[in-house]
């Protein structure tokens, strides 16, 4: 029997050869860096040294000297669920008000300060957290070190700058909400998830709420959150413990500690009824399906799983070898991209989020169909043991390539501590990734996958009429 291979037939054989050789090759890469990893990970990830000053502020040093670059980042105890009831968005408007100068520094000149060293600067908010960080050569530490350091005391709050920037905040929403038929979507689907924590209001607050807030209300919230015992400090870079220390004591050791409240939420009732929701909007061009399960975290709910939650998503969404993309795009081609995701580190209740988008011209009902076998099959046998191999060694790759980063290690153990997780905790974590086995993946999704604890949500295109 003649075989007759065309030349286009030959070249497409060639480049799928190449690419399953580069994907082989990739992943012997990553496997093969996780295996050689894991001595350096006993020794240490990111290998921290901490102190405490007399005020309570906590202090971690990651030295790291291949630049001489630092960055440094303040991290206060206090985020957008710490706000109070009908005053949502007060973190992320204070979080703006921070730039506006205090008793020493006029209006800017922190910033002006910073770019004029050559250096960057910004800030965020999250439900948790609110983070001030600037990156800049390490002969300039000592100097952002003391502006940082003075506008925890000395902010001033004029009600000229208060109106500007609610203009500034309300302008924000829209661009990033307002404006974007997902983001909209995902509000919602986060109010439905969560009854009665703070976790169902938006990071950026409801534009009403906004609108209400005073001038009192932000200097009721500065003088009962930003205190040093309220806050970490992390220096990461180009910097030794024997440099930081006695400029954390100059600048932030000698600010009186604060009269810190207890972190006091709502808790989260039981969730007995799966919730859907449907947004139709005239923007929307490619429909999408989206689902949220409630999930426990690192230091909230059955905290066994969180571990095991990471890696699942990992093994059903991780990438375009994950079981949802597989599935879904590749073999039966009814969605354009699917996935997973999940973050255990809230300091409360968690998420584990699923979405897809079909192809053109196809319906969310046989997306969702398929996506619902997938989780059924998985729960019934669990994942395999090349599917766990291959989600460990990416991930604790991964964790050793974050070394790379200056600003990586400050991000994880500034994360880590707001909540009340240690460094010890953020260090072992490739190792404690490394144990997961699949039957606590397989015990952590039947604890996650009920339908009682789901949000489903439909993006539409708005109908006629």
């Amino acid at each position: 029997m003649n075989t007759v291979v065309s030349a286009r037939s030959s070249e497409r054989w060639r480049r799928q050869l190449s690419v399953l050789v580069a994907a082989t090759i990739m992943l012997a890469l990553i496997l093969a860096l996780a295996t050689s990893a894991r001595s350096e990970v006993r020794a240490g990830l990111f290998n921290p040294q901490q102190f405490t000053l007399e005020n309570g502020m906590q202090v971690v040093v990651i030295s790291d000297h291949r630049a001489p670059v630092v960055t440094h980042m303040v991290w206060y105890k206090v985020g957008a669920a710490d706000d109070p009831p009908g005053k949502s968005g007060l973190a992320h408007y204070f979080e703006h008000m921070m730039f506006k100068g205090t008793r020493n520094v006029p209006a800017g000149q922190f910033s002006q300060t910073v770019a004029s060293l050559g250096g960057r600067e910004n800030a965020f908010t999250s439900y948790d957290y609110t983070g001030y960080f600037q990156t800049i050569a390490s002969a300039h530490l000592e100097t952002v070190m003391r502006l940082e350091a003075d506008r925890m005391v000395n902010l001033v709050v004029r009600e000229e700058d208060i109106a500007a920037e609610r203009e500034v905040v309300q302008e924000e929403r829209r661009s990033r909400l307002e404006n974007n038929p997902r983001g909209l979507l995902g509000e919602q689907m986060n109010s439905a998830q969560f009854l009665s924590h703070p976790y169902g209001r938006p990071v950026i607050g409801w534009e009403h709420e906004v609108a209400g807030l005073s001038r009192p209300d932000l200097l009721n919230f500065y003088a009962t959150h930003y205190a040093p015992n309220n806050a970490i400090l992390v220096v990461a870079g180009d910097v030794t413990l024997e440099q930081a220390r006695p400029l954390a004591e100059k600048y932030y050791g000698r600010i009186p500690a604060g009269n810190v409240a207890v972190r006091e939420r709502l808790r989260e009732p039981p969730q007995r009824a799966a919730r859907t929701v449907t947004m139709r909007d005239p923007r929307v061009r490619v429909p999408s399906w989206n689902r949220t399960y409630l999930a426990p975290s690192r230091t909230a709910g059955e905290t066994r799983h969180a571990l095991p939650l990471q890696v699942l998503s990992e093994i059903l969404g991780g990438g375009t070898t994950a079981r949802l993309y597989k599935r879904l795009v590749v073999e039966e081609r009814v969605a354009s991209g699917a996935g997973a995701s999940y973050r255990g580190s809230s300091l409360d209740l968690s998420r584990f989020y699923i979405y897809a988008n079909p192809q053109p011209g196809g319906d969310l009902e046989s997306v969702e169909k398929m996506i619902e076998e997938e989780i059924v099959k998985l729960l019934e046998t669990g994942v395999t043991a090349e599917e766990l191999r291959r989600a460990k060694a990416g991930m604790v790759a991964g964790a050793i390539f974050s070394r790379d980063s200056l600003a990586a290690g400050a991000r994880f153990f500034g994360a880590a501590l707001a909540v009340g997780r240690t460094a010890e905790d953020v260090e072992s974590w490739p190792e404690r990734i490394d144990a997961v086995t699949a039957d606590e993946i397989l015990a952590a999704a039947r604890h996650v996958f009920e339908e009682r604890l789901s949000v489903t949500g439909f993006l539409l295109p708005k109908q006629d009429g």
